[in-house]
Formats: C-alpha cells, structure tokens, sequence
C-alpha cells in the first residue's frame, strides 16, 4: 500500500518481479514500471484513462542505486499521478466568458445575423447556443433536474440526433429575444457555470461520457475539458464570421487542441497494423504542438514520449485543424493544406478525427 495525500485513502499495490524489473500496478488506471539496476533506475510510467483504453506514457530516470529506494520513488511517482489532471482547463473558463462578452458587445445588428461556418447557425444562434449550454449544465448538473429525457437512445447516432433535436429547438425559440438579452444571461449563467464546475471532483465518474473519445463512462477532468472544447469551438465560429480573432494563443488553443487528441485512438480502433506502429499529428506553429499513437496488441494508444520515428506523420496548420476536427469543413476541402509524410494512407486516416458530438 501506499498513502495519497488524501486523508484516509490508500493506493493498492499489485507487485510483480520481472527478473530485476519490478512491475507495479495500481487499482485499474494506472501502473508504473520499475527497473532497478546497480547504478540506476528508470521509471516507466503512465496513466490509463478507463474504459477507452488511452494511455498517455510518462518517463523519468532516477539514480538509485537499490531496489527498496526504487520502489520509495515509484510510490511518490504514481501518488503524483493519482492526483494530476492530464489536461488542465478550468481556470480558463472566465477568461473564454470574458473575451466571448467583450466580443458580443463590440458586434453591430448586421454583425449578430451573418451566416457560419456552422452551417445554418448565424452569429446569434452560436451565442444562444453556447447559453443554452450553461443553462442545461446548471440545471441536470447542479441541480439534478433533467426535464426533457432522452427515450430510444440505442446508438451513438441516436443520441446525436437527440441532441441536435435540443440544440434546433432552444435556437429557434430564442430567436425572439434580443442581442442585449442573450449577452446579460451569459454574462449570469457563465459565472454560475464556471463555479459549478470547481465542484466537480476531476477524477470521479462525470455525468456524462465523452462519446467522441469512445468512452463509455469518463472522468469529471475529461467532461470539463470536453466543455472547454465546446466553448472555445462556438466562440471561434462567431469569431471566424465577423473577422475578430483573439483564441489563437497557446494559453488558450493548446488545451483546446490538447482535449480534441483524445479522439485519436478511437477514430484509428478499426486501423489495422503492427504492434510498434506510430502516427504523429503535428500542429504547426507556437500554439500548436505534437501528438503521437501507438499501436499496441489490442488498440490504439496516445504516447507523450518524444522522438518517436514515425510512420506517418501529418502537419495542419491550427486554423485548418480546429476546423476540420470539429466537423466543420471536410478532409477533401483541405486537403491540399495538409501535408503528410510516410505512409499516406495510414495518416489520412487522422483526417477524419471528429472531436465533436456530430
């Protein structure tokens, strides 16, 4: 056993000895290798997100000399990892309100109708939107209250029928309130919204899964992040349409870019290959950054470990990636930006990553 900094709580430990290697396993998600040499060990670890199978790998060499210090170092590690969010997006909820109000105010009646990239929403419909979002929040999540329940919901496209059904009927009812409206109740329920969710315990089972990713129960620091996709994606729409970018920072569009790679794994699950075989998407410029997958015996996981020669490797620029990876325009139409090295249909295959409910 060894002790979290949770009061009372405890990490069991199974220990299996591989020749010098000590294979240590904790609960079901997580696990750390240890290789205790003469002169060194090193610590092979990684966090293994629930059911999906997604894994981010994790390395640190250490000079330790005996196997009980090794095993004293492995516990700090994995404790460490027990209790770190792999993808840190809270905090950056008011700052997306705040820039998003900013935005809302400074557009004129003609700015509110123009047509997006979202196809049939107008600037207006993403704003009623995104309130709808935290209205919905606050209401099963804060307040346990559902109204309107799904019924035959038996398929990931029923439900994303269902949810379309909900985002065309709130649209379309709140076409009567005005610009001054919707921007007042952001301004109310964006600051509720932002509270509740610094209730939620990041690594207890959240409300709802993250679809997109292939879960089928995910993790209250993974829903969250997954909101923060939400936001930022309905925010940059608006400000794709009037022309006045702000998002495009790394504080703001890796973390975004950061949650939407966890649907990398599940968009290769029907990817045949050998065990070994990588995948690298790189997204290009300071805002942007590197993700890899690996091909294990049974599935597809994300590696945080660098230098990897890849098999493919596929470099986007960030104002083409946000858009593709949300469904909002198509691998065919940008195709030609895009440019991948290796073997080309094994990366083409990323091309057709949807990190949204679509």
């Amino acid at each position: 056993n060894c002790k979290t900094q949770k009061k009372g709580e405890r990490i069991t430990w199974g220990l299996a000895l591989l020749g010098q290697d000590v294979v240590i396993f904790i609960s079901s998600n997580m696990a750390a290798v240890v290789r205790a040499g003469q002169t060194s060990v090193s610590i092979l670890s990684y966090l293994v997100h629930q059911a999906t199978h997604q894994q981010r790998f994790r390395a640190d060499v250490f000079q330790i000399p005996q196997q009980r210090q090794a095993l004293s170092v492995a516990c700090k590690l994995m404790t460490t990892l027990h209790n770190d969010i792999p993808v840190k997006t809270l905090h950056l909820f008011p700052v997306l309100d705040n820039l998003l109000i900013d935005l809302l105010k400074s557009l004129s009646i003609d700015e509110w109708h123009l047509t997006t990239i979202a196809k049939l929403w107008t600037v207006k419909d993403i704003a009623s939107h995104l309130l709808d979002g935290n209205l919905r929040t606050l209401s099963f999540s804060r307040d346990d209250y559902f109204g309107e329940k799904p019924i035959n919901i038996n398929s990931y496209t029923d439900l994303v029928s269902y949810l379309n059904h909900l985002n065309i009927s709130w649209t379309n009812a709140t076409k009567r309130l005005s610009p001054n409206v919707l921007i007042e109740l952001l301004e109310i329920t964006g600051k509720q919204y932002a509270e509740h969710l610094q209730q939620l315990k990041p690594f207890e089972t959240a409300i709802f899964s993250v679809g997109w990713a292939g879960q089928e129960t995910s993790e209250n620091w993974f829903h969250i992040a997954r909101e923060y996709t939400e936001k930022f994606m309905h925010q940059q729409q608006i400000r794709e349409a009037v022309g006045k970018q702000a998002l495009f920072t790394k504080e703001l569009f890796y973390p975004f870019m950061d949650t939407f790679m966890y649907g990398l794994p599940h968009t290769y699950r029907n990817v045949s290959a050998d065990t070994g075989t990588t995948v690298t998407i790189k997204v290009l410029t300071e805002i942007g950054g590197e993700w890899t997958i690996i091909k294990t015996e049974t599935t597809w996981q994300l590696t945080a470990t660098k230098n990897i020669k890849s098999n493919s490797i596929v470099s986007i620029n960030p104002d083409t990636a946000w858009k593709l990876f949300s469904k909002g325009i198509t691998p065919d139409e940008v195709i030609d930006k895009i440019e991948i090295s290796g073997d080309k249909d094994l990366g083409g295959t990323a091309l057709k990553m949807v990190s949204v409910m679509a």
